[in-house]
């Protein structure tokens, strides 16, 4: 996503999902065009949609087309794989990624952009193509907010240690990223807030957006960015999400951060259950 210019001539980024042995593994080109879809303000209708978040790839969810329910449900449970709620959706004759993208918007735009699910699979034999998308059982406590933090933090590093292809754009491996405190006040605040208002977006209902929450958490930033995810229950896949999300994926490439802060916050009567942030941040 490109950056967009802010005031006093700082840069404000927001996300709003092997061509070498160095190269890092990509998803499937399918799930990041479901990704995108879901990030874009697009509604199923006409008129202006909200943003989504971002799904995660779970391999159990990438079995063979299935010819009927109880086959779908035989092969997961094979797969040990037993969601809270899920949703197949198949199309047959495209070729080729986009030409079934286009198709599976057409038929199933709603669960495309629902914010009930947080995992997809998607498999194909010859022209068939399988699109899972699941809610995977939360657990009531993930653990500590910022030792989770300092755990995608980890895998944030993990991942701009090698180069990368973020949708259409290629990044070069990027220096890690250190822990800041600010940051992670920054986003754990945004994670519950949206979790207690039950909404998904970068901005508040009060209005305030990401450069605010920082400003607000005491840190001084000449550029600032943030990822956020709704639904999965883990760091390692609501990491997953973002790194399937070409928008997302380009702010943890992105070269120009040097810190990052992130947070989680649950509330089961949310419609997504867990709410993840992760705040970037260059210090001025």
């Amino acid at each position: 996503m490109e950056p967009s210019r802010a005031a006093a001539g700082v840069l404000l980024v927001l996300a709003t999902s092997l061509a070498c042995q160095a190269q890092a593994q990509e998803p499937h080109p399918l799930i990041g065009l479901i990704n995108e879809f879901r990030e874009a303000e697009e509604s199923c209708g006409d008129g202006k949609g909200q943003t989504v978040g971002p799904l995660a790839p779970n391999e159990a969810l990438n079995v063979q087309p299935a010819a009927s329910g109880a086959q779908l449900q035989k092969a997961l449970q094979a797969a040990d794989y037993r969601p809270a709620k899920l949703q197949a959706m198949s199309v047959a004759g495209p070729g080729d990624a986009k030409t079934a993208m286009q198709a599976l918007k057409q038929r199933y735009c709603a669960p495309l952009r629902s914010h009930e699910f947080a995992e997809i699979g998607v498999s194909r034999k010859g022209n068939t193509w399988q699109v899972l998308l699941a809610q995977p059982l939360l657990s009531p406590d993930l653990g500590d907010w910022q030792q989770v933090g300092k755990n995608i933090l980890q895998r944030v590093n993990e991942a701009r240690s090698k180069p990368r292809t973020c949708g259409s754009r290629s990044f070069k491996a990027a220096p890690a990223l250190t822990w800041n405190a600010k940051l992670g006040d920054a986003a754990l605040a945004h994670s519950r807030d949206m979790a207690a208002q039950n909404y998904f977006s970068h901005r508040a209902p009060d209005g305030s957006q990401v450069s605010d929450r920082a400003s607000r958490a005491g840190y001084s930033w000449q550029r600032i960015g943030e990822n956020i995810a709704a639904g999965q229950g883990s760091e390692k896949q609501v990491m997953a999400g973002w790194l399937a999300s070409p928008g997302h994926c380009s702010n943890i490439m992105n070269p120009d951060f040097t810190e990052m802060g992130a947070a989680y916050a649950i509330e089961k009567s949310s419609a997504a259950g867990s709410y993840w942030t992760q705040v970037f941040g260059t210090p001025r």
